[in-house]
C-alpha cells in the first residue's frame, strides 16, 4: 500500500460531507429511507477535531458513521485502509451517494467497529503470518476492555482520521475515563481528526467536542444536557430504585 506523507496543516481534514442525490437509486431502499434522508439532502460540515454523535438506535449513527469511512477509503467492517475484512452492500449503497472535501486529504487512520473488534484483531494476527510483517497484536490475549484500551493506545497516535463506533461498548466507566485520555492525547497532538458514534454521556461531555444529535428530524448541533440520554441518567441518580420501578410499570 503506498502511504501519504505527512502534512502539517492541523486536524480537522475531513472537512464536509454531502450526500449527492442524483447517486441515489431508489429512495424508498435502505439507508436512504432513513429519516435523515427524508428532504434527500444531508450535509455535515467538521470544524472541531473531535466530533461526537449521538442519538437512539435506529436513527442510523452506525450507518452513516460506516458510510463515511468506507467513503474516506477505510474497510466496511473496519481497521485500517489496507484491511478488507468484507463487505457491506447497505453501507457501500451509502457511501457511493457520499461526496467527502478534504483540507487536505488523509489516508491514514482507523475505523473502529465494536461488533467486528475481534474479527479484525483475527484479521491482523493472520496478516503478521507474513514475512517482514511484524510481531501480531496480542489484544485477543487480554480482557474485552482492555484489548479495546490497548488498540487504542497502540495504533490511535499517528495522524489521520479515526471513525469509532461505540468504541465504550466494551468499557466500564473508569475505562471510558481511560480512553478520553487517550482521545485527548490525539486532539492534542493536533494530527488527529476523530469522529465518534457513542450512546456514553461520559463521552458526549468530552471537553471541546463538536456535538451533533442524530434524530428523526435530521442531525443537529447539541448540549449533552438537552440529550435524551443525560436526562435519563439525571432522573435514575435523583432516585434510582423509584425511577427503575416506575419505569417497569409503565
Amino acid at each position: 500500500m503506498r502511504r501519504s506523507r505527512p502534512v502539517n496543516l492541523p486536524a480537522p481534514y475531513l472537512k464536509r460531507v454531502a450526500l449527492v442525490p442524483e447517486k441515489v437509486g431508489d429512495w424508498a431502499a435502505y439507508p436512504f429511507c432513513l429519516p435523515m434522508f427524508r428532504e434527500r439532502e444531508f450535509e455535515i460540515a467538521f470544524t472541531h477535531p473531535v466530533t461526537v454523535i449521538v442519538g437512539e438506535n435506529g436513527v442510523g449513527k452506525s450507518t452513516l458513521l460506516e458510510g463515511i469511512a468506507v467513503k474516506a477509503g477505510f474497510g466496511h467492517f473496519g481497521g485500517a485502509t489496507g484491511h478488507r475484512l468484507g463487505s457491506h452492500d447497505d453501507e457501500a449503497t451509502l457511501s457511493d451517494a457520499l461526496a467527502l472535501s478534504w483540507l487536505p486529504r488523509i489516508t491514514r487512520g482507523y475505523f473502529f467497529r465494536a461488533e467486528t473488534f475481534f474479527s479484525l484483531v483475527r484479521y491482523m494476527v493472520e496478516a503478521a503470518k507474513e514475512p517482514l510483517s511484524g510481531p501480531p497484536p496480542d489484544w485477543l490475549e487480554m480482557s474485552h476492555g482492555e484489548g479495546f484500551l490497548a488498540f487504542f493506545r497502540e495504533r490511535c497516535a499517528g495522524q489521520g482520521v479515526y471513525f469509532f463506533d461505540e468504541p465504550e461498548s466494551a468499557l466500564s466507566p473508569s475505562r471510558q475515563i481511560e480512553f478520553m485520555k487517550i482521545l485527548r492525547a490525539m486532539e492534542r497532538s493536533g494530527r488527529c481528526q476523530v469522529v465518534i458514534a457513542t450512546h456514553a454521556p461520559l463521552l458526549m461531555a468530552y471537553p471541546g467536542a463538536d456535538l451533533r444529535m442524530l434524530t428523526r428530524a435530521g442531525l443537529f448541533p447539541t448540549r449533552i444536557e438537552d440529550t435524551d440520554h443525560f436526562r435519563v441518567l439525571r432522573e435514575f441518580f435523583l432516585d434510582p430504585e423509584l425511577f427503575v420501578d416506575s419505569m417497569l410499570d409503565e
